[in-house]
Formats: C-alpha cells, structure tokens, sequence
C-alpha cells in the first residue's frame, strides 16, 4: 500500500519525502481536529472500572 502511495506521488524523492511528510501532518491535524473530540462525546470515560484485588 505504501508502495503505490510513494509511486503516485510527484517528483525526486526529497520532495516525496516532504509531501509525505505534510500528508501526516494534515491527517493528525484532522484526527485533532474532528475525529478524536466525536469520539469522546461517544465513549463515556467516565465509567472505568478497575478491578481491586
């Protein structure tokens, strides 16, 4: 999968390397952004059980 995502991009590979580099800086953005707060309206953390021994 990574092969074909490294073949589609343009360029030497320096710049393959900085496009990469900016496209994982957008999906953690992104993640940041929007997924991560949906989530925590959906999972309720506030009901953690720890098993005492």
């Amino acid at each position: 999968m990574y092969a074909v995502i490294w073949r589609l991009l343009p360029g030497p590979a320096w710049v393959r390397v900085l496009l990469v580099l900016i496209l994982v800086a957008a999906v953690l953005h992104s993640l940041a952004t929007w997924i991560f707060p949906w989530v925590n309206t959906i999972v309720d953390n506030q009901e953690v059980t720890v098993g005492a021994p």
